[in-house]
């Protein structure tokens, strides 16, 4: 049965790959029929690394809950359909190419017309206005054009930038989490006023928010780091220097700002890693005293200057006598030591480890379902509860085109027209 407090509430999703149809993922878990509009051969992701025709594990991850209706949105008859539905539905949500939905007849004016209250999220790579506003982009380009791989400063053996983190698409999840978020928003302002809206956001919006101290302008403070780095880098950029040597000026810089931070960072042990968390005084001090350390200037030295030359080398020592004393015991001693005395301190772990780690099942961060063409499946779990309207998971993703006719019936399709678009290869 469907539970969750947006129960009664529909979706028309025109979205594909990760941002979109993760922040429709969450509005499904929330009650919502969100019918995903996908094209005759499959959206790219069920066609990323397919572990049976039209299936993959990555489409499956960021679809569940969700009805599938397949279509070749190009087709006069379809379009027709589109608009026959729209009155039915509360929200649209899109992530097209900038040029794809006035083309297709799916754009905002075109939709509002025929339902005024409307609420349209329209979520693009860069923003609709602008140079960039034409532009394609996935989570990479936008990674890198919005700072965030810079900041990793990762290489590989040929000098080439990594992304900062291999696996997490950063700039597309935060963007799901700004639909969703938007998407409830604006539901709440039509509940109040009964008016529709536009809600716009981008990939690369989000992952300026995700580097909200790196992007922050704040003459006082800049001095320090952000207005030299700069100077600095227009300077690179003269002298012709490789975009390697620019990166690794900045993590330079800001390790000679943070010299001598053994408090929040990452270990090696004698069989593994730990990460350690300390950003307050009185935590500081009982990793000290974890460690047996008597002094650090940058605690009792009232006029400490990070950027002075004894203070980095200070650091620098510190920094290597905490490594090789941690890297002298096991993961488990020094978690066990560090949770002891009062230290956050927590094992390195692997994604693939924690499925079935007490305190994943514990808090119930898993949901276990049954997808109908590949059997039983475990996935992260809605990230949040609600005590009086919790939100359920309404089933796995959906096989392509499982829902075409229902829908397309709905929308005053008769069968003989759903069998003719059928032949056409119109829809699946």
């Amino acid at each position: 049965m469907v539970s969750g407090p947006l129960v009664g509430v529909r979706v028309l999703e025109f979205t594909q790959i990760i941002a979109g149809p993760f922040g429709c993922q969450f509005l499904a878990d929330l009650g919502a029929e969100v019918i995903k509009v996908e094209p005759p051969q499959g959206e790219p992701w069920r066609l990323s690394q397919e572990f049976i025709p039209l299936e993959s594990k990555t489409y499956q991850s960021l679809n569940r809950g969700k009805k599938s209706l397949s279509v070749d949105l190009t087709d006069e008859r379809i379009q027709a359909a589109i608009h026959a539905l729209v009155p039915t539905v509360d929200i649209v949500v899109i992530n097209y190419r900038p040029d794809v939905p006035e083309r297709l007849k799916i754009d905002y004016e075109t939709l509002r017309r025929i339902k005024p209250d409307l609420v349209y999220v329209d979520s693009t790579a860069f923003g609709r206005n602008g140079p960039w506003a034409d532009k394609p982009g996935y989570d990479i380009v936008a990674q890198g054009v919005s700072g965030l791989t810079a900041s990793g400063a990762r290489f590989d053996d040929h000098g080439t930038p990594l992304l900062p983190s291999i696996g997490v698409p950063t700039a597309d999840i935060t963007t799901g989490y700004a639909i969703a978020m938007a998407t409830l928003a604006a539901l709440f302002h039509h509940q109040k006023t009964g008016e529709g809206q536009l809600v716009e956001t981008s990939l690369l919006a989000n992952a300026l928010q995700a580097q909200a101290t790196g992007f922050m302008s704040l003459p006082l403070a800049d001095t320090l780091m952000r207005t030299p780095f700069l100077e600095e880098l227009e300077q690179s950029k003269k002298d012709g220097k490789s975009y390697t040597e620019m990166a690794n000026l900045r993590r330079t810089m800001q390790q000679g700002r943070q010299s001598g931070n053994i408090y929040y960072r990452n270990y090696l042990t004698s069989d593994g890693a730990i990460a350690i968390g300390n950003l307050s005084r009185s935590l500081r001090q009982k990793m000290r005293d974890a460690l047996e350390i008597e002094y650090d200037p940058r605690d009792d030295q009232p006029e400490y200057d990070p950027r002075a030359e004894s203070s980095i080398k200070f650091g620098e020592e510190l920094v290597e006598r905490v490594e090789r004393m941690i890297a002298g015991n096991t993961t488990e001693y020094w978690v066990n030591h560090f949770e002891a005395a009062g230290v956050p301190v927590g094992e390195i772990l692997f994604v693939e480890e924690l499925i079935k780690h007490p305190q994943v099942t514990s808090n119930n961060y898993h949901v276990e379902l049954e997808h109908e063409l590949t059997g039983p499946q475990t996935m992260a779990a809605t990230p949040f509860t609600m005590s009086k309207t919790p939100p359920q998971p309404q089933g796995a993703s959906p096989p392509l085109g499982r829902d075409t006719d229902a829908v397309l019936a709905e929308a005053g399709v008769s069968v003989e027209v759903i069998e003719s678009l059928r032949a056409d290869g119109v829809i699946r």
